[in-house]
């Protein structure tokens, strides 16, 4: 593969977009819908995966916009204190990802005029920056030539979390992509063992580097009103009735992905491309995952947020997060202990993926 500039230098045009919505259910009680999972500082390292993209991103671009939801502009402008208020946009409701990505395109055509837009969700954790800015930069070049880029993460395993992006041939005019033969939605485990046993599938995390005017051009053929929507929402962003026609026309706007709006019809017409990110990526999508990415102590427990004391007994394995009381685990390997002002969560990370069934989340 080849990759662009390792250098930090910013990209020519590039405006950096990070929607930051969801709630992450699968990490109850720390990720609820008043403080989802991308204002938490899940490793516990100092600093939020909100903070952590921005860092990552902000030697990419001319600048970073943050699409979120009203409820957490503050907060997210509390933890960016270097991000201009007019870079944080609030949308009124979920509308899912297609009605905040173009409504971030559409108020930087407003703005700056035409631009490349990267697209990085607020909540992945990417330890090798310099690696992900090398991949963005190749990404940005291939958008160029009037493409949709996304960024491919190599699988590690047949994980059905995860959707797919079956690769073709290698683009000549765009080095280090290859065309896009088809999307996958998240397969059953079957599906996703016999992907990963033909190659050249990689999985879909979502990362999108496109022209503005190639996305909304897309947009208003596949989706006319919404990119007619979006558009007049931007038109009126910064004038005195951005609450009047906010008001009015969001609610009105198509609720869907963009991979199902755009990515996939594009896709089957040879108009998206994939450039491999030969970078570790996690979307810390539970505790199973989360337990993964931090060293276990001595005693084979892995902690966070955690001084109090922690004593095992046949439960190696255990994942203990906060809590300010002595915690003792017996006989319940992989156990995994949450415990906040709010709740206390027990479970084990074969279950993981349960959490997000438990009822009193709100």
């Amino acid at each position: 593969m080849m990759l662009g500039a390792s250098h930090d230098s910013p990209v020519p045009h590039l405006v950096c977009v990070v929607p930051a919505g969801g709630v992450g259910s699968r990490l109850w009680p720390l990720s609820k819908p008043e403080r989802p999972k991308f204002l938490i500082d899940l490793l516990g390292t100092g600093s939020t995966l909100i903070q952590d993209t921005v860092e990552r991103l902000t030697p990419l671009g001319e600048s970073v916009y943050i699409v979120t939801g009203e409820r957490h502009a503050d907060a997210v402008a509390e933890q960016l204190p270097d991000l201009s208020a007019e870079r944080i946009v609030a949308e009124p409701s979920p509308r899912d990802s297609m009605a905040a990505i173009a409504l971030a395109a559409a108020l930087i055509e407003e703005r700056e005029g035409e631009r490349i837009m990267g697209s990085f969700a607020a909540d992945h954790v990417i330890p090798d920056g310099e690696v992900f800015r090398a991949t963005v930069r190749t990404a940005v070049e291939a958008a160029r030539t009037g493409r949709v880029v996304t960024i491919g993460i190599e699988p590690t395993e047949p994980s059905t979390a995860f959707g797919y992006i079956r690769a073709g041939q290698p683009l000549a005019d765009a080095p280090g992509a290859f065309a896009v033969e088809a999307f996958t939605e998240k397969p059953d485990a079957q599906t996703a063992a016999a992907l990963l046993a033909e190659g050249g599938s990689s999985w879909n995390a979502g990362m999108f580097v496109v022209s503005t005017s190639v996305l909304l051009g897309h947009l208003a053929r596949l989706h006319p009103t919404l990119e007619a929507g979006v558009r007049e929402i931007a038109a009126a962003w910064d004038g005195p009735s951005r609450a009047e026609v906010l008001g009015r026309v969001w609610p009105t706007l198509t609720r869907i992905a963009i991979d199902h709006a755009i990515a996939e019809p594009v896709a089957a017409e040879g108009g998206v491309a994939m450039v491999p990110g030969p970078f570790l990526w996690h979307d810390v999508g539970d505790f199973a995952t989360l337990a993964g990415l931090l060293p276990p102590g001595d005693d084979g427990a892995v902690r966070i947020g955690r001084t109090e004391d922690v004593s095992l007994v046949g439960s190696e394995g255990t994942l203990i997060v906060g809590g300010s009381k002595p915690i003792a685990v017996v006989g319940i390997p992989d156990a995994v202990v949450v415990e906040t002002d709010e709740a206390i969560l027990v479970t084990r990370r074969e279950a993981a993926q349960r959490v997000k069934d438990v009822r009193f989340q709100a």
